[in-house]
């Protein structure tokens, strides 16, 4: 049997760290900046410059930009979430190709696992019209990461391919760099 002490012990860090997380999902719009600082910086030393062969093959993969200007803060979350939780998807398969830096890319993937768990924690469900929200968001942004996978596919994971969505993925974070300075 549990005593009164061994209860409020209990008690005290479960409200200790609801209030720490609590905390952490405040300041989350400046941790992200920071996330994302790293994350550029280490997408740029993960390879080298463009390669001028590859610059033939550009290719416009068109990022939907309306799902980074929502009303709410949460709805907001859950896009970064969404993307950041693609980003690592295709940055985690055949990457042979790419002739990237391992230590770079490591750190970048795990910078993105970090936030993408930090940011389940915070975003909560709030009421449909969020979900309604969430859903349409969450179609755009897989449609356009689809066409990036299937890019990636088509030209066999070749070196130009990955060149090419290393180029669009740092577009994207630079994009919510962008929002999040704003918030």
């Amino acid at each position: 049997i549990m005593n009164a002490f061994g209860l409020m012990q209990i008690g005290l860090i479960l409200s200790c760290t609801t209030i720490i997380s609590s905390l952490q999902c405040n300041h989350l719009p400046l941790q992200q900046r920071k996330v994302i600082e790293s994350s550029l910086r280490l997408l740029d030393k993960m390879g080298k410059k463009f390669p001028e062969q590859c610059l033939k093959e550009k290719m416009s993969f068109r990022f939907p930009t309306q799902v980074l200007q929502p009303r709410q803060k949460e709805t907001l979350g859950a896009a970064i979430e969404e993307i950041f939780q693609h980003i690592f998807y295709i940055f985690s398969k055949n990457l042979t190709l790419a002739a990237w830096d391992g230590t770079a890319l490591d750190q970048f993937q795990n910078g993105l696992y970090l936030q993408i768990e930090q940011l389940e924690a915070c975003v909560i469900e709030k009421h449909t019209h969020y979900r309604r929200s969430k859903e349409v968001s969450r179609l755009k942004l897989k449609k356009y990461f689809q066409k990036i996978d299937c890019f990636l596919k088509d030209k066999q994971h070749d070196l130009c391919s990955w060149e090419i969505s290393r180029a669009e993925m740092r577009r994207c974070l630079q994009l919510i760099d962008k929002v999040t300075r704003k918030i």
